[in-house]
């Protein structure tokens, strides 16, 4: 494999784990968990072609990627947690359509499903960088975070490594599936705002036309 032949993000992540091994895997996921824009279905089956080619441990490409997830998860639970819930919720009252109810309705619903979201959200593309924002702002116990997302972050990049370990040159197979999975995914968050910003709306006419 030659990064010549690849460019954009692609390029980019081949020359890192070139030159660095391993732990430019990690780092390159680490930098995907920071800018979700990097897509982990490009990154982690190029980590697996690559250690397919002798480049790299498979083992080695698994652990330094979970690694990479971990520290990235974690840099943004610190943004979270030095954010905290006052200033949140200031920044929160000043935005249209978004009310201080609001932010206690997800602070409810987090605290009932906190750890799960922070387990499954590692294994949904986009949602799994934003959860551990919320989990910092809920300040979740760092251990508990930890081994979440550890454990789920593990099972995600072992799936993604080892289809670019055994497609081997058709690791784009997985980005091409993954890529649709995604878009879904933004789909249906783009959706959820649409029907936000209708139902605020629609609540303000009403408590005018009742005021």
């Amino acid at each position: 494999m030659s990064s010549p032949n690849l460019d954009g993000v692609a390029g980019w992540a081949v020359n890192l784990m070139e030159t660095l091994g391993a732990p430019g895997a990690g780092l390159a996921i680490a930098l995907e968990n920071l800018f979700p824009p990097l897509p982990s279905e490009v990154i982690l089956p190029l980590a697996g072609f690559t250690a397919s080619k002798g480049n790299m441990g498979l083992f080695d490409a698994v652990l330094w990627t979970t690694l990479g997830s971990v520290v990235g998860a974690l840099a943004l639970y610190g943004v979270g947690a030095l954010l905290g819930r006052e200033r949140v919720v200031f920044i929160a009252s000043k935005l249209p359509l978004v009310s201080v109810s609001d932010i206690e309705k997800t602070e409810a619903w987090f605290a009932r499903h906190g750890r799960k979201t922070v387990f499954f959200g590692r294994m949904i593309p986009i949602f799994r960088s934003l959860i551990s924002i919320p989990a910092g702002i809920e300040r979740m116990p760092i251990m508990i975070f930890t081994l979440l997302t550890t454990l789920g972050s593990l099972i995600w990049n072992t799936a993604f490594v080892m289809a670019g370990f055994l497609l081997g040159e058709q690791w784009e197979l997985v980005e091409e599936y993954m890529g649709v999975v995604s878009k879904s995914v933004l789909g249906i968050v783009i959706l959820a705002m649409i029907v936000f910003i209708v139902v605020k709306l629609s609540d303000r006419r009403k408590g005018r036309h009742h005021a």
